[in-house]
């Protein structure tokens, strides 16, 4: 279901945590996806042709802080789009316990980094070489952290797998840019959003 539906990743990763011990709450959720799936049976990502002369994957990363009330874990959400065209999405709980939200955001951005790479490489392989990625985030401490070599006392706690993304993006293999908060379409990935601004990250995923 979530593998054509990116919308619908956050809210079934929340009743997939509890498939071991569900309770009466868990099935009032399953219920409220499924009346969304049928009210929305006609939805899908649509594609279009990519008329860039550079192909351009675009990542979008965002990342809710211990929004997991049982291990205090947060939440990754990430989304690529190739020429525009929604092509992998993530919404997940983090493997480690954030100790902030820049934290988290950090975290979540060497995911979605990771995925680039993957991405570029794949695109590669297929005979296209001129591609180029970006990942954007709406947090500026974890943009300002993922470019400072500097090891500061109040990160250096954070396991080092996750700084290798610093010599990524100092090489210039992947770009990190930000991202106004309400410009994300990761933000349903991480979260749930309603009325206008749920409307607003279908449209930009492509999703309708």
């Amino acid at each position: 279901m979530v593998c054509t539906r990116p919308d619908l990743a956050y809210a079934v990763g929340i009743v997939s945590r509890y498939l071991s011990n569900p309770g009466k709450a868990h099935w009032e959720v399953v219920k409220w996806i499924l009346r969304y799936l049928n009210g929305t049976a006609g939805y899908g990502l649509k594609f279009g042709k990519c008329t860039l002369s550079e192909h351009v994957i675009t990542g979008y990363v965002d990342a809710d802080f211990a929004k997991d009330r049982d291990k205090g874990r947060s939440v990754t959400g990430y989304l690529f789009q190739l020429c525009g065209n929604t092509v992998s999405w993530r919404s997940s709980l983090q493997k480690i316990v954030a100790l902030s939200s820049t934290e988290a955001e950090y975290i979540a951005l060497t995911e979605a980094i990771k995925e680039a790479i993957w991405l570029k490489g794949f695109i590669t392989e297929l005979g296209i070489e001129d591609c180029s990625a970006i990942v954007k985030c709406d947090n500026q401490g974890a943009l300002q952290l993922s470019k400072n070599q500097m090891y500061h006392e109040r990160t250096k706690h954070i396991n080092v797998k996750y700084h290798f993304i610093r010599e990524v993006i100092s090489s210039g293999e992947i770009t990190v840019g930000d991202i106004n908060t309400k410009d994300n379409v990761a933000d349903i990935l991480t979260k749930a959003v309603g009325g206008a601004g749920f409307q607003k990250c279908l449209d930009g995923m492509g999703i309708g």
